[in-house]
């Protein structure tokens, strides 16, 4: 049987938005959500910037109930329930408490670390010999799969309830994932998504690595610059997108929205060989998800309106364009529009993949191709690969039809999904 899959729902929980009418209009006016971070002052960081989401108490209490604001400490598992709540409201899906588990409908909502602060009391608390104090919601806050069962338990979910995690690609492999169990047929729907936490213990390694810029601490909305010449590292960021990823037969049955069809994916590795590293993509295998998604799209290149790209404001920019040049075998001028969410929200990490791509489904909805800010000193490697105009400064008008997206994370891991606006 041939099915169909599409999107019937969305949630974001971003720097720059906490609802998709926020974080739209911030991704098409170029509104940023990096601001300065004084605890990263204190604490001697070379980078004292950061995109986090202004989430306050009235979000707390609109999600979680007096009980489970207990000790609530893991920022990541409070971005994710925001963004699978609600973007599983806004598909229209009920939550029945008194029923048994919805068996049609699945979870994978992926993280990297989840409940760092939470587990940074525990260790303390531990080592003081306080272990009686560490309270019972411990152990879910910092446990990887803590999101999902989370998510999995508020909403009854009955189908396969897990958590995935493969560095920066973690959302855009999550989405592959569902939608490749719901054209198996093991599943109706599968809310998908993937968070990252907030904070110094997390951010910390990579200012040690010293892949952070250090000359925005006083001009924090200039300092993430994707495709720009005067790139200088990339900005750390939290969050969590969430999407609804459904059988059209079952959108159709219950009347629901659709927001696009996903034609197709691909998920591969460069085994870390060549010039791949736990760091760098193997150029080869990055070309090969690419190729690999179109085919199992049954598209080609030419039939792609826009690229939203993995793009991290690295020197690494450079080599995902012409590996995506390469791949795709257009010449200079025909190439797609091409742009990147990094510059205002920073990168995400776990959480960039499911973020980007609700934004990537939303210029469908706004028609629009967001701009990129910060690029008017487009690269000049770049520009020998892409004309200059396909890489918007502001947004265009534009009506796209197909959109393909990629991550690419730690561990030389990819992964690429194709997304249509949807037709009968």
């Amino acid at each position: 049987m041939d099915r169909r899959v599409v999107i019937t729902g969305m949630g974001i929980c971003a720097p720059n938005g906490i609802s998709l009418q926020a974080f739209g209009k911030s991704l098409s006016m170029g509104i940023s959500g990096i601001e300065h971070r004084p605890d990263l002052k204190e604490l001697n960081f070379g980078c004292q910037i950061a995109g986090f989401p202004k989430v306050d108490q009235s979000h707390i209490d609109n999600y979680f109930t007096k009980i489970q604001q207990r000790g609530l400490k893991a920022s990541g598992l409070i971005y994710g329930v925001i963004a699978g709540k609600d973007a599983w409201t806004d598909a229209g899906l009920p939550i029945d408490n008194e029923a048994e588990p919805d068996w049609d409908s699945g979870i994978i909502f992926g993280t990297g670390i989840l409940g760092v602060d939470k587990f940074r009391e525990a260790i303390y608390l531990v080592d003081q010999g306080e272990v009686r104090r560490l309270g019972s919601t411990s152990v879910l806050q910092t446990m990887a799969s803590g999101i999902s069962a989370y998510l999995g338990g508020m909403l009854g979910s009955g189908n396969q309830v897990t958590t995935n995690s493969s560095a920066c690609s973690t959302g855009t492999e999550g989405l592959i994932m569902a939608y490749d169990r719901i054209i198996q047929g093991r599943a109706k729907r599968i809310l998908v998504g993937s968070c990252s936490d907030s904070g110094p213990y997390v951010w910390g390694g990579f200012d040690a690595m010293r892949i952070l810029p250090r000359q925005y601490n006083d001009n924090p909305q200039a300092a993430s610059r994707p495709m720009s010449a005067s790139a200088s590292g990339f900005i750390p960021a939290s969050g969590a997108g969430a999407l609804v990823v459904e059988s059209l037969e079952s959108a159709t049955e219950r009347n629901a929205k659709i927001y696009a069809e996903i034609l197709g994916g691909s998920i591969n590795s460069g085994g870390q060989r060549g010039s791949g590293s736990i760091t760098a993509p193997n150029p080869v295998a990055v070309r090969r998800c690419i190729r690999s998604a179109l085919e199992h799209a049954h598209i080609t290149a030419e039939e792609i309106d826009a690229i939203n790209g993995h793009l991290t404001a690295t020197v690494k920019d450079p080599e995902e364009v012409r590996n995506w040049k390469k791949a795709l075998s257009l010449n200079r001028d025909s190439f797609p529009y091409l742009n990147s969410f990094k510059s205002t929200i920073g990168h995400g990490l776990a959480a960039a993949g499911s973020m980007e791509c609700v934004g990537a489904v939303l210029q469908f909805k706004r028609k629009e191709i967001f701009g990129n800010v910060n690029c008017k000193d487009l690269h000049p490697e770049i520009e020998k690969e892409i004309s200059p105009d396909r890489i918007p400064i502001k947004t265009l008008g534009y009506e796209p039809k197909i959109i393909a997206k990629a991550s690419f994370g730690f561990g030389d891991v990819n992964a690429c999904v194709i997304f249509k606006a949807f037709k009968e």
